[in-house]
């Protein structure tokens, strides 16, 4: 094809560099000023008449979770034009969870729409999705899911392990359990400071089942990475190589028009949550999990999906639930080794970005082999899912519990409440000499939630109180409006809807308060009559909390709560298409 037939000829259903022209009122002039500029970066018409693949580059020097991106992309580069494709990668946001201000998952929703956008506004045939911190991944699907064109996730894996006194740690389970040593004086500074050089032993994810572990998984599971590309740590060959093939299958995705809604379906969302459920994942994946599938336009059932726990037991001995990481899952197999055994409760005809489906996918991965990381169902970690959805009068929109990761002695409990209002009342009163507490009592923190914070920080995984740490205790019911870390561990009840922020019964909490706990029966409930309450709240009225300008005014007046994913209630789809889990 000439240069001159090369620019005459955009059309309605254009591909490559036609897409998306820039309006100057003359389509054949737009196209041609469009190559005149890419063509002082040295490009030749040939490569430009390819198909193009747009990679999504979340490289930063703020996100050591994505410190292997400059190695991902070169060789998801050299995976796209390997199979006759044109790569163009583009910045977009990057979050980090320890370096965003005041919590990564405030700006989860703003990574979604610079997702979207960049999308949307670039002339691309599919994208390649790079991220792996907690909120990159969600951010990065519920964007795509909104742009609806070919998209294919490649995560960036988790770091190696290291090593404190012989003793393998990995963040950031590790973390939580030497801080705690440390604040009940079991350790001291110099090695709370050794420890400390061990955690993080290279770039990468947490090496435990925390969000971006979690996140991984359910990509995978919803078929939208290659078979194998959730466990692969970050610095290995096995990453580089996954990325290669991502690059590769872009290209043909492209060519197939394998759009996004043809893979995030409702069977697809289902598959998600027994891969959760079975992982032990973290409870982050819920609310990330919703909020994709409001993209879609599909409605979470919470009780449907607590049913479907009752039945899908946890598999995976990883920490928190267990007690290896992300690197032994990889040597097991990965999730084909999880998804083999839980095949009996998938939905094998469901879609994948390779264009086959998730039960051919399987039956190529071949039968298996002798591994302790993922337990068969008759054997398993934990006899129901990792997450359980409670309901009672303190929640009515429901709220969540990681029971994998919580104390059996504390699941059925009853006790007096001791409450902080917000997050600088915990702060400064948790510590305290005179704090009135005792193991017994169940600490509530409001104002944590998706307007309170702003944001639903990683707050609700509450301290156990200096005084309290340093007698030996190690759990104490604990409950908020907010989120807690994959990572974490304890007898924390998370996600109370509504949030108290904007006037949910747990704002009406008050010191000696009882409280029920009750796992079993799914329930959490404030023993307090409704009269009490209305006039609690007749007393004390709450004000949401209003901005008056700036990204915090868009987020405060269109946030929506937990349980509709805390996604800005405009990104949703405008049509509801169903629910899922189905029954």
């Amino acid at each position: 094809m000439s240069d001159s037939d090369s620019i005459k000829k955009p059309s309605s259903d254009a591909t490559g560099l036609r897409k998306g022209l820039t309006s100057y009122g003359d389509s054949g002039f737009s196209l041609f000023l469009r190559k005149a500029f890419i063509k002082g970066a040295g490009y030749t018409d040939t490569a430009l008449d390819r198909p193009v693949i747009g990679i999504a580059n979340t490289g930063s020097a703020y996100n050591p979770c994505h410190g292997n991106a400059p190695q991902l992309v070169e060789a998801v580069k050299r995976g796209v034009m390997l199979a006759g494709g044109l790569p163009m990668d583009f910045p977009t946001i990057s979050i980090h969870e320890s370096f965003a201000h005041p919590t990564s998952m405030y700006l989860r929703n703003l990574m979604s729409m610079d997702t979207e956008e960049l999308i949307r506004a670039q002339p691309m045939d599919a994208v390649v999705l790079i991220g792996g911190c907690d909120k990159t991944v969600p951010a990065q699907l519920m964007g795509a899911a909104s742009a609806n064109i070919p998209a294919i996730q490649l995560i960036t894996g988790s770091m190696l392990t290291g090593s404190h006194r012989s003793e393998r740690v990995g963040a950031c389970t590790d973390c939580r359990r030497y801080w705690g040593k440390f604040r009940a004086d079991e350790i001291d500074e110099q090695e709370i400071a050794d420890v400390n050089n061990q955690l993080v032993a290279s770039v990468g994810t947490c090496s435990v089942m925390g969000t971006a572990s979690t996140m991984a998984c359910i990509a995978e599971a919803l078929g939208m990475t290659v078979p194998g590309g959730a466990s692969p740590p970050a610095v290995t060959a096995d990453r580089i190589r996954i990325a290669e093939q991502t690059g590769a299958q872009a290209v043909q995705m492209a060519r197939d028009r394998l759009t996004i809604d043809k893979i995030l379906t409702p069977e697809a969302f289902e598959n998600a949550m027994r891969v959760l459920l079975s992982i032990g994942g973290s409870t982050n994946g819920i609310v990330h999990l919703t909020a994709i599938a409001g993209r879609m336009g599909l409605e979470v059932d919470l009780k449907a999906l607590d049913r479907m726990g009752r039945d899908t037991p946890v598999l995976l001995d990883l920490k928190p639930s267990g007690q290896h990481y992300m690197e032994d899952f990889h040597h097991a197999g990965g999730m084909s080794t999880l998804l083999r055994e839980l095949k009996p409760l998938l939905n094998l005809n469901a879609m994948t970005v390779t264009g086959r489906t998730l039960g051919e996918e399987l039956e190529r991965a071949g039968p298996g082999f002798a591994q302790d990381v993922v337990r068969p169902m008759s054997n398993p970690i934990y006899p129901q899912g990792g997450i359980a959805v409670l309901e009672g009068n303190l929640a009515p929109g429901g709220a969540i519990i990681k029971q994998s990761a919580a104390n059996p002695e504390l699941m059925e409990h009853e006790g007096r409440a001791v409450v902080f209002e917000n997050a600088a009342d915990l702060a400064t009163r948790i510590d305290a000499d005179d704090l009135d507490v005792t193991a017994d009592d169940i600490l509530v923190l409001k104002n944590i939630g998706p307007k309170g914070a702003p944001g639903m920080p990683e707050a609700g995984y509450i301290p156990i109180p200096l005084k309290l740490a340093r007698a030996g205790v190690k759990d104490i019911v604990r409950i908020s409006d907010g989120r807690m870390s994959g990572t974490a561990f304890g007898t924390i009840v998370l996600h109370v809807t509504p949030e108290s922020a904007i006037g949910g019964p747990l704002a009406y909490v008050q010191n000696g308060d009882r409280i029920r706990l009750s796992v079993s029966k799914r329930e959490i409930s404030l023993l307090v009559s409704a009269e009490e309450l209305a006039e609690r709240a007749r007393r004390n009225p709450v004000t949401p909390p209003t901005a008056d300008r700036g990204y915090r005014k868009l987020f405060l007046d269109t946030v929506t709560q937990a349980d509709k994913g805390v996604d800005f209630d405009f990104l949703r789809a405008p049509v509801n298409t169903g629910t899922t889990p189905r029954g």
